[in-house]
């Protein structure tokens, strides 16, 4: 095995969590969406409502593993004028309340570049985020990426697949950081869910390879499955079900009500009770 010694609230997180006898819940929302408000207001009210670790997409109009409701959020999210910049301002405002929970950015790899990829590492490891998940950058060509997260104190999270075969993952797990994240099913985001019992054979084949923790997500959308997965692996991530929660509470004109976050955070009370309770 070749994992990358533990650090950080990342690594400290999934140790209380083993501590404790139980799966995490790592929620996912675009930063930005449907503005700059509501979203502000989501992330600081996550953990309380149950999140042990939060996913911070970074807002892209090219989203190509994301199914249609995480790109129609990218979208609300650029039409209100979020940025990769401000998506940093957000987490720093968020690391002024918050100390403990680890955040996690989800993207993609042009927007790094496009801002020079030591000084946007540079300043997400200032703002406070722990982690990045770039869905098209293989470990073939993620060094410099790495590297320069490694300076500021960042985990590179890699993705495997249910056709990451034995050979290949010894590379996805070299440099590898924070945690596994298992990609349950082939495709784009929120369109279809795995058995229980291809995700427990999956998380078998891979506990084998790594000590590192091991996030299971795309499709999981209700507390059950969340539970389902928190029984066998170390956290399930829920992201569509939230963003389409989210919309579901705008009006005609994209625009968030007063019941908008409170709507989203319930869902996350949901899903954390049924995964806090899932190996009782």
């Amino acid at each position: 095995m070749s994992d990358a010694p533990p650090r950080g609230r990342i690594a400290a997180r999934f140790a209380a969590l083993a501590q404790e006898g139980r799966g995490g819940l790592v929620t996912f929302l675009t930063a930005g969406d449907p503005d700059p408000q509501t979203s502000a207001a989501l992330l600081a009210g996550l953990a309380q409502a149950g999140a042990d670790l939060i996913e911070l997409g970074m807002p892209f109009s090219d989203p190509i593993a994301d199914g249609p409701a995480i790109q129609r959020a990218s979208v609300r999210a650029l039409r209100a004028g979020m940025s990769l910049r401000r998506t940093l301002d957000m987490v720093a405002a968020f690391r002024q309340q918050d100390q403990q929970t680890p955040i996690v950015l989800m993207g993609y790899f042009n927007p790094i570049v496009r801002y020079g990829i030591a000084d946007f590492t540079a300043a997400a490891g200032r703002a406070g985020v722990d982690g990045l998940i770039i869905v098209d950058l293989p470990p073939e060509e993620d060094a410099e990426l790495r590297r320069h997260a490694a300076a500021a104190g960042i985990d590179v999270i890699r993705l495997a697949t249910p056709t990451s075969d034995d050979r290949r993952l010894p590379l996805i797990l070299e440099g590898a950081g924070g945690f596994l994240y298992y990609v349950a099913v082939a495709g784009i985001t929120g369109t279809r869910s795995a058995t229980d019992a291809a995700v427990a054979d999956a998380v078998g084949r891979l506990r084998n390879h790594t000590s590192l923790p091991l996030a299971v997500g795309f499709g999981i959308r209700t507390p059950e499955q969340a539970a389902a997965v928190a029984r066998v692996a170390d956290a399930p991530v829920v992201g569509t079900a939230l963003v389409e929660r989210l919309a579901a509470g705008l009006d005609d004109q994209e625009q968030a009500g007063p019941q908008t976050a409170e709507s989203v955070l319930d869902l996350v009370s949901q899903l954390s009770s049924a995964v806090r309770s899932a190996r009782a």
